[in-house]
């Protein structure tokens, strides 16, 4: 799915709703399974996809009659979902469940609405641990379970294979480092034919950000001080990394620059882009382009393929009735469950959740109907970090975003732009 993240401003409103929030009209404080109990749902869904999470919730209910399920994708994009569930704080009215990007997980433990599920996730059955541990890390903000997975992806390296036999350049390999593909880059470069070797994003968006994160971490660099409060993003690491990138935009010449994150995806179908750094999410429109295409690891930096990994959540809120709480459990226990979310998630074309799918032959299905998601699960293993969930994180990737959008762009200086989004950040860590 297409990385995007709401505004700073509504970040802070959430924030906000939690000292002001409304009460939720209270129900049983003691759990009654048999007890008739309506869940609202909030799926954050294109159109394909809610059919299909329909299909899922009368299966559930057909086992469970007692319960009825109210689903609607909350809002008009996923974006808009966070603002939507912060005036529903501010209200008393939220749903019981709702879709969630990963980097909004900090704000939504804080906002104190959300189930505390900590304890309730060690339970055997729920099998835990075969959810990727980055995904995992992205459920539990501050220490605390909110939600389960509901997407886990990962960034790799597409290539065009028509436009690399075109000039001839051999396929990029999983030994790749960023100099092959940079000099890759450079050869299938045709302004001529408004060819570009490379792509990136310059938004300014969470697009444009967490596609520099593995270059930082490879190089050794972090996005945060250990104690996971101030930036250490403008280390020479970062700088380095930055440096990298300004060389191929403005030196080489050879990466289209997208202000939209819309337009590079497109193009690379179409065979104007050899190479998008990219995720699962682009495997079906590919398939219905009929696009040739490969998948392999990221580039490495001495050997280190590490690539990032952005899980997106179920997010369960406490709307003070424990029949709904109990039974919201349930469902996503039984929607993230191997079987589950083989009828889900491989149906829509996203990667597994659990490692034990790969046994089920819907997983075999899968991977022959999608060529590279077998990659692509693959390289769950190369995501050895996770995005920082931290209160500030949203902020703070506007930030890195800008200064990556401007040197891109050859408005500023890798130190000069990383500096001065690192101090604007260190504010909004600190609550500013």
């Amino acid at each position: 799915m297409r990385r995007r993240t709401a505004t700073a401003l509504v970040a802070a409103i959430i924030l906000v709703a939690a000292g002001c929030g409304g009460t939720p009209q209270e129900g049983p404080k003691t759990a009654d399974p048999q007890a008739k109990v309506k869940l609202t749902w909030w799926t954050g869904q294109t159109s394909d996809a809610q059919k299909i999470l329909e299909g899922l919730a009368a299966k559930f209910t057909k086992a469970h009659p007692n319960v009825t399920i109210e689903l609607a994708s909350g809002a008009s994009t996923t974006d808009e979902l966070l603002q939507k569930l912060s005036a529903g704080f501010a209200s008393g009215v939220y749903p019981d469940i709702s879709y969630a990007f990963g980097s909004w997980a900090s704000q939504l433990q804080e906002s104190g609405k959300a189930q505390d599920l900590t304890a309730k996730v060690k339970d055997p059955a729920v099998k835990w641990e075969e959810f990727p541990e980055s995904a995992r890390t992205t459920a539990t903000p501050n220490g605390q379970v909110i939600g389960f997975p509901a997407l886990v992806d990962n960034l790799a390296l597409l290539y065009n294979k028509t436009v690399f036999d075109a000039k001839k350049v051999p396929y990029p390999t999983d030994e790749w480092t960023w100099d092959d593909y940079r000099n890759a880059a450079k050869r299938l470069t045709d302004p001529a034919k408004k060819i570009y070797g490379a792509a990136y994003t310059v938004s300014g968006s969470e697009d444009t950000t967490w596609r520099f994160w593995p270059l930082l971490w490879q190089r050794g660099g972090s996005v945060l001080t250990p104690d996971q409060k101030k930036p250490a993003f403008n280390s020479q690491a970062g700088v380095d990394a930055l440096e990298f990138l300004r060389a191929m935009a403005v030196d080489d010449k050879s990466v289209y620059l997208d202000q939209t994150d819309a337009r590079y995806p497109a193009l690379f179908e179409d065979g104007s882009i050899g190479m998008i750094i990219s995720g699962p999410w682009v495997l079906s429109d590919l398939k219905r382009k009929k696009t040739d295409y490969g998948v392999a690891f990221l580039p490495g930096t001495n050997g280190d393929h590490q690539t990032v990994s952005g899980p997106d959540l179920w997010t369960l809120f406490d709307n003070g009735d424990a029949n709904r709480a109990y039974w919201s459990f349930e469902l996503m226990k039984w929607l993230t469950s191997a079987e589950g979310d083989s009828e889900w998630n491989l149906a829509s074309g996203n990667l597994p959740l659990r490692s034990s799918e790969k046994d089920m032959p819907a997983y075999d299905t899968y991977v022959k109907e999608y060529p590279g998601a077998e990659k692509l699960v693959a390289n769950l293993a190369n995501a050895k970090q996770a995005r920082p969930t931290v209160s500030g994180y949203v902020e703070m990737s506007r930030f890195v975003g800008e200064a990556i959008s401007k040197t891109l762009q050859g408005a500023a200086t890798p130190k000069e732009a990383l500096d001065q989004a690192a101090t604007k950040s260190a504010q909004a860590l600190a609550g500013g």
